[in-house]
């Protein structure tokens, strides 16, 4: 079994990073070691997705997400999230990516 996970964060008002955090994330350019860590900790599936300076994460993740980090890969993820931490700016207090809360369903209607 699996569920959806809606975040979002901004990044940070600047068209030369935001092109920048855009190149980070294209095909094949995430490092291994990270996108190891996101299938470890339960992430099934992933998309980032931007409108201006507003990014939207919708995921699949595994029904024990998250699940404990790989310590062998906890480096490399610290120096990753340090990066990105330049380019990305949370929405309100509290973690950098902020959950969403699902108001409409199609399917519900």
């Amino acid at each position: 079994m699996s569920r959806r996970v809606v975040r979002a964060l901004d990044l940070v008002k600047d068209a030369a990073l935001i092109a920048a955090y855009e190149a980070y994330h294209a095909p094949k350019a995430v490092p291994g070691d990270i996108v190891r860590d996101l299938r470890d900790r339960g992430y099934r599936e992933m998309e980032i997705w931007r409108v201006a300076e507003r990014l939207v994460m919708i995921a699949e993740v595994e029904d024990a997400f998250p699940l404990p980090p790989n310590p062998l890969l906890q480096s490399s993820v610290d120096a990753w999230e340090r990066t990105m931490d330049g380019y990305q700016r949370p929405i309100m207090d509290g973690p950098k990516w902020a959950d969403m809360t699902r108001i409409f369903a199609l399917s519900e209607q």
